[in-house]
């Protein structure tokens, strides 16, 4: 009784999580299509999604931990750089960093149906397998940070193959362009984003908590290009140093059946072959 309660719980959940997604997008959807449609009007796009974000992670009733440890002076643009283990984690940065943000999303983003336009026009969109693209997105972001506004990279460059415990290698481009806008760089640490809404097939959405910590800025002030290695290895030390192993791994899948006891070894069977069977 107690698995198949719980397996309706997840399925509740999981729609209302759903329903206060989706409603607000399909009610401003034709707002946001036309705000996407002239560069002038992307500020207002991007604070159309802020409060998008803020209302629909309120209605999902978690609490949010948001640690600052040294608020950046007012109007000063910075690369901001976050580890990636959730879909959920573009909405909470959303909700949690000041100002007009841009932010680097893979391609694949601007395919989603009626969404995805909308984000490759007002965001930079990037395919890591092809060095144009690369280049063309650092191009962006470069002219985003000279214009006075924040870019959000993820260096990783994809969601975490083991989220919450290990950070996969980051890539170079997030620090070599701090250094040449001279710029500072802010970690982020997103520790438990995968356990509400981890990357699986399907939809999985489990109630859990959420943190979101905002690293000391480093000052990249006199930095060369040749100092990029050791900047990214700082910001890799201090965004894992903030994860919380025991929280990693993905939720289970829910299920109200129960799990299948494996079946006793015939009599006579040799242990090994009784061994395999199970």
């Amino acid at each position: 009784m107690s698995r198949l309660l719980r397996f309706i719980g997840h399925r509740l959940y999981t729609t209302w999580a759903t329903f206060w997604f989706v409603m607000p997008f399909v009610l401003t959807y034709p707002l946001q299509w036309a705000l996407s449609r002239r560069p002038q009007w992307h500020r207002y796009l991007h604070t159309l999604n802020r409060y998008w974000s803020k209302l629909f992670i309120c209605m999902w009733g978690m609490p949010v931990e948001i640690v600052r440890k040294n608020p950046l002076p007012a109007r000063q643009p910075c690369v901001y750089v976050a580890n990636h283990s959730s879909y959920i984690d573009i909405p909470l940065l959303f909700k949690t960093i000041p100002g007009w943000l841009n932010i680097m999303g893979k391609s694949s983003l601007a395919k989603v149906p009626a969404w995805g336009p909308i984000f490759g026009r007002a965001y930079i969109t990037v395919d890591r397998d092809s060095a144009i693209s690369r280049g063309r997105a650092m191009v962006q972001a470069r002219r985003t940070l000279e214009a006075g506004r924040s870019v959000v990279i993820f260096p990783e460059g994809a969601i975490s193959k083991t989220p919450g415990q290990q950070l996969e290698p980051f890539k170079d481009g997030a620090f070599q362009l701090a250094i040449a806008a001279g710029v500072p760089v802010v970690p982020i640490t997103m520790p438990l984003n995968h356990r509400f809404m981890p990357d699986v097939d399907g939809l999985r959405v489990r109630y859990s908590p959420l943190a979101i910590i905002l690293h000391e800025p480093i000052l990249t002030t006199g930095l060369t290009a040749a100092d990029a290695p050791a900047l990214k290895q700082q910001v890799y030390t201090t965004i894992a140093s903030a994860l919380r192993p025991e929280a990693g791994g993905i939720p289970e899948p829910s299920t109200w059946r129960q799990p299948q006891s494996a079946s006793p070894a015939a009599p006579g069977a040799q242990p090994e072959l009784a061994a395999n069977r199970h």
